[in-house]
C-alpha cells in the first residue's frame, strides 16, 4: 500500500514538473520568437532554423533516450500520399505561425489559435465523415465568440497577422488528423515521426529558402545593401531553435503519461500561461474587453475538451454493452445473448 502511494506521488510530481517545464519553455519560445522577428523579419528563415534543430538534435538524443527505431518499412506510394503532404503542412503551418507572431502580439496570436477545435471538427467532418455530439458543437460557440471579441478589441490588429494565425491553426489541425492516421497505420514512434517530418521539410524547402530568404539576406531590395545579422540575432535564432525542439519533446512526454483529457486541459492552461507571460514581458497594450475575449475563447476550449472526453467515454460504454441478436426461426425468435441461445424466451415474429 505504501509502495503504491509512493509510486503515485512520484508520478504526480513528475507530471507537475513536466507541465511547469512545458509552460516555461513554451512561453520563453514565444517571447524570444517575437523579439527575434521584431529585429529579424524573416519568418521563413526562423522556420528553417527550427527544422534544422529538429534534424540535428533529434537523432542522437532519441538514440540515447531509447526511443524505438522505425517500425515496418513505409511503402513509397504511402510515403508520397501522406508523409510528404504532412511535411509540407508542417513547414507552411510553422511559417504562417511565425508570420502571425511577427505581425500581431503573441497574446492575440494564441487567442486566434484557440480556434483549433473549430477547424478540427470541420475538417474531421469533411475528410473523415466524423460526426460530433450536440455538446461538442455547442462548445465551439464561446471559442468563436471569444476570438471575435478579441479581434474587434485588439489595439494592434493586423489583417495579415489574423489570416496567418488562422491558416497556421488550420494547418496544425490537418497535421493532427493525418498524424494520427500515420501513427496508427505504420506503428512509428511519435518522436520518430517528428524527426522524419522535420528532416523531410528541411530538405524540400532548403532550395526555396536559398532562392528567397537567403537572397534577401545577402541583398536587401529596399536599401540595396547586405542585411547585417548581429550576434544578438544569431543567439536568438539558436535559442529559438533549441526551445522549439524542447517544447515538442516535453509535450510528447506529458502526453505519454497522462490521459487525453488531462493533456488537453494542460495544453489549454499552457496557452493561458503563454498569453499572461507575453503580456507581462512584452507589455503590449490590452483592453478589458480584449482580456474578456481571450478568457472566453480559452474557457470554450476547456468545454470542448470535456465534451470530446464525454463523447469518447459514451462510445466506449456502447462498445462494452452486450450484443443481442434475434434470428427468426419457424415463426419464433430465439433470444441470443453474447452467442448463447435461451429457448425459454421466445418472441413471436411480427
Amino acid at each position: 500500500m505504501v509502495m503504491g502511494e509512493r509510486r503515485d506521488s512520484r508520478e504526480v510530481l513528475t507530471i507537475l514538473f513536466l507541465c511547469i517545464m512545458w509552460y516555461i519553455v513554451s512561453s520563453s519560445n514565444n517571447v524570444i520568437g517575437k523579439m527575434l522577428l521584431s529585429e529579424f523579419p524573416f519568418p521563413m528563415t526562423v522556420t528553417m532554423v527550427q527544422l534544422t534543430s529538429i534534424t540535428i538534435y533529434s537523432g542522437p538524443f532519441f538514440n540515447l533516450w531509447g526511443v524505438r527505431k522505425y517500425a515496418a518499412d513505409i511503402s513509397w506510394p504511402y510515403y508520397f500520399r501522406l508523409i510528404v503532404p504532412l511535411a509540407l503542412g508542417k513547414f507552411f503551418a510553422s511559417v504562417f505561425s511565425h508570420v502571425s507572431i511577427w505581425k500581431v502580439p503573441v497574446s492575440y496570436a494564441h487567442t486566434v489559435k484557440a480556434t483549433m477545435p473549430f477547424f478540427t471538427v470541420v475538417l474531421s467532418r469533411i475528410i473523415l465523415r466524423e460526426k460530433q455530439t450536440n455538446t461538442v458543437y455547442l462548445s465551439l460557440v464561446p471559442i468563436i465568440g471569444g476570438v471575435a471579441i478579441a479581434t474587434l478589441t485588439e489595439l494592434s490588429f493586423d489583417m495579415t497577422g489574423l489570416l496567418s494565425a488562422l491558416v497556421a491553426t488550420m494547418g496544425f489541425s490537418l497535421q493532427n488528423i493525418f498524424s494520427k492516421k500515420v501513427l496508427r497505420d505504420t506503428g512509428v514512434h511519435h518522436l520518430r515521426l517528428l524527426h522524419i517530418l522535420g528532416r523531410l521539410a528541411l530538405f524540400m524547402f532548403l532550395p526555396v529558402w536559398l532562392m528567397y530568404d537567403f537572397r534577401s539576406l545577402l541583398h536587401d531590395p529596399v536599401t540595396g545593401t547586405n542585411v547585417e545579422v548581429s550576434y544578438k540575432v544569431l543567439m536568438l535564432l539558436f535559442a529559438d531553435g533549441i526551445l522549439n525542439w524542447l517544447q515538442n519533446i516535453i509535450a510528447f512526454s506529458v502526453l505519454s503519461i497522462v490521459t487525453p483529457l488531462t493533456y488537453a486541459v494542460a495544453s489549454a492552461s499552457k496557452r493561458i500561461f503563454v498569453i499572461a507571460v507575453s503580456l507581462f514581458v512584452l507589455g503590449n497594450p490590452v483592453t478589458g474587453l480584449n482580456i474578456l475575449g481571450m478568457t472566453l475563447a480559452i474557457l470554450g476550449v476547456l468545454c470542448y475538451n470535456k465534451a470530446k472526453y464525454d463523447q469518447r467515454q459514451a462510445k466506449k460504454k456502447e462498445s462494452l454493452l452486450p450484443r443481442y441478436s434475434f434470428p427468426i426461426r419457424n415463426g419464433t425468435t430465439p433470444f441470443m445473448v453474447n452467442g448463447w441461445q435461451d429457448d425459454k424466451h421466445q418472441l413471436h415474429a411480427v
